[in-house]
């Protein structure tokens, strides 16, 4: 019976993630690979969920007053001018948001570029939506842009660009000039940009979020994805946006409706305290999230971890493997979670251009098969834990290569 599923069904292939999460809870091992937090939500958020559902707000419900929060928001820290009653459509997370617009703006055969490595999503709902991903890579260790590769991945059928910035699993923030790069060629090219933009409070040192629609002439050609889920601590809330022009947004309502007709009404109460949150907050999200951080950096540089770039924001250090280490990302984490009783995820999953065999390459592998990401959105106790168990393993056998 299988040759009744769909193509697109057929290329989805269980990941390789999949069975190490099998494993590791097994082995009763540190969560550090799923990019959500095991420390509690703000309570004035939970407070206001809850006096929600007392309340009665349990029906399908839109809740206009979050597109005009946002509005003001877009406004405030961007300079662009958000039409709530138009321009937004409240989804089910930043993951229905960007599906829907996926499905809002690609035809059959359509071309959309990526950087590699990106999260996994992207590629499915283009797939689904029937495009063709096409990737462009970004050069390792500092993840920059090489303009002449960003510029020859376009062709005629090229549609749209998709941007995530802060960056899953890098932790980079795209600069000014690499930006302006992106913004420019779609502008010659009339083509979109589809933004993920979910790690936009989550910035570290002097690195600031832009948006790409803020540059000139790219308002009228992007649409903005994000939630509630990492700035508030609440990924299994499911509320999220797409801020897009007006044609665009109205589309993507259409098809929010027709898929799950409207997010989770207690929680788009909440919404409205969340996105109220005094300066403030933001201001302790990111230092605690810096001090997270710097904690896992000096912690994996002391194991043995080659971390040439540190993250400039999001929730991920992509560490590259002992310099000594033969094995590939994927042995490698197995027997950390054996070993160490830690699990993070191989970054060949966030891959998706040839591996290359070039200079970065030891044993045989190429850098794609280099990097683990582990993610530091979690408590001290669970960090500290971590590093317990990866101290005792190097007392134990003076090393972490684990071969």
């Amino acid at each position: 019976m299988e040759d009744k599923l769909s193509s697109v069904a057929k290329s989805f292939a269980p990941s390789p993630i999949q069975e190490l999460s099998h494993l590791a809870q097994r082995c009763n091992a540190i969560n550090l690979a799923e990019g959500f937090p095991d420390f509690p939500a703000p309570s004035h958020i939970k407070s206001a969920a809850i006096s929600a559902i007392h309340s009665d707000f349990n029906q399908y419900r839109h809740v206009p007053g979050i597109c005009d929060l946002l509005a003001n928001i877009m406004k405030q820290i961007h300079g662009l001018d958000v039409n709530p009653l138009t321009d937004i459509a409240i989804c089910c997370g930043q993951s229905e948001a960007f599906a829907a617009a996926a499905f809002a703006i690609i035809d059959k055969g359509d071309e959309v570029v990526l950087f590699d490595p990106c999260y996994e999503t992207y590629e499915g709902c283009i797939k689904m939506a029937g495009g063709v991903p096409v990737y462009v890579a970004l050069d390792p260790p500092q993840w920059t842009l090489d303009p002449n590769k960003f510029i020859n991945s376009f062709t005629g059928r090229t549609k749209a660009v998709v941007l995530n910035s802060p960056h899953n699993p890098t932790g980079k923030v795209f600069t000014k000039d690499e930006l302006e790069i992106i913004a420019g060629e779609c502008r010659t090219r009339n083509c979109l940009a589809m933004t993920d933009e979910v790690y936009e409070h989550i910035t570290f040192n002097s690195e600031k979020h832009i948006s790409l629609a803020s540059f000139p002439g790219m308002q009228e050609r992007t649409i903005i994805t994000s939630s509630l889920s990492k700035t508030f601590s609440v990924t299994g809330w499911r509320v999220g946006w797409a801020i897009a022009p007006a044609f665009i947004a109205s589309a993507i309502r259409n098809i929010h409706t027709k898929l799950t007709d409207s997010a989770p009404a207690p929680f788009q109460e909440a919404a409205l305290t969340a996105l109220g949150s005094p300066p403030e907050y933001f201001e302790s999200l990111r230092s605690d999230y810096e001090s997270r951080r710097d904690y896992i950096v000096n912690l994996l540089t002391r194991v043995g971890f080659k971390i040439q770039f540190k993250p400039q924001g999001a929730l991920f250090l992509f560490a590259e493997l002992p310099e000594n280490c033969k094995l590939s990302d994927v042995d490698y984490v197995k027997m950390l979670i054996q070993k160490a009783g830690v699990v993070a995820v191989p970054g060949c999953g966030f891959f998706h251009t040839h591996l290359s065999r070039e200079k970065f390459s030891l044993g045989g592998y190429s850098y794609q098969e280099r990097y683990i990401r582990f993610a530091f959105c979690k408590s001290d106790q669970t960090l500290a834990s971590a590093a317990k168990r990866l101290g005792e393993l190097i007392d134990a056998t003076g090393c972490l290569n684990l071969q």
